[in-house]
């Protein structure tokens, strides 16, 4: 099986492409892609910026569309599906799926399609397994760590800041986003290679590696 994997940043990329590896066998393929934010779904369909900007949801009409064709040249033996990786931030959950479902009804032909949300940033996945924290960051804080509750909505990336960067979040904020956003993918680096798939305690990742199971049964 093949899976197109989209993600809304550089750091979610770095993530996956550490993780997806743990999920699934050499047999299948799987290529994922980051965008530069997530923008939104646009009124009509129609994007409203240039593709080059790759806004996530506001190129998805097209990017669906695209797969969808794409999928169905396919040879019948021959399985693809699109995973879409959403920082769910402060969404509720139930309407910005329904969103994102009703969306995909209007693609014909359309491809197999799951949605899956980090709640309430990917960082939520990497916080999951507190072992590989540690064994990445041996001085992480472990008071900050213990009070993070899985799949909560309590600023996540600053939480994972507080406990790892030496100036915690209000240090990494002062040296703007760009800043914040290296270090995000410096946790993605650091942190994978020791996270343990089989006993995250994230909600949100479970769903995800379930979904992706199910898929290659």
């Amino acid at each position: 099986m093949h899976f197109d994997i989209l993600v809304e940043d550089k750091s979610g990329k770095i993530l996956l492409e550490n993780l997806v590896p743990k999920l699934i066998d050499k047999e299948h393929t799987y290529d994922i892609k980051a965008y530069k934010g997530i923008g939104r779904i646009p009124k009509g369909l129609k994007p409203r910026s240039d593709p080059n900007k790759r806004i996530l949801l506001d190129q998805l009409p097209r990017l669906l569309k695209g797969y969808g064709k794409t999928y169905s040249n396919y040879p019948e033996n021959f399985q693809a599906a699109v995973i879409i990786v959403c920082d769910l931030d402060d969404k509720c959950l139930k309407a910005f799926k329904s969103e994102l479902l009703n969306l995909l009804d209007t693609i014909s032909p359309s491809p197999k399609t799951l949605f899956c949300f980090a709640i309430e940033e990917t960082e939520a996945w990497l916080l999951g397994d507190l072992h590989a924290i540690y064994s990445a960051y041996s001085k992480a804080k472990k008071e900050i760590l213990a009070s993070y509750k899985n799949d909560a909505i309590c600023g996540t990336w600053e939480m994972l800041a507080d406990a790892v960067y030496p100036s915690g979040s209000k240090g990494l904020k002062k040296k703007g986003w760009q800043a914040v956003g290296r270090e995000k993918s410096l946790w993605a680096i650091k942190i994978t290679p020791y996270m343990d798939i089989k006993n995250n305690q994230v909600s949100s990742f479970k769903y995800f590696c379930h979904k992706i199971y199910k898929l290659i049964e």
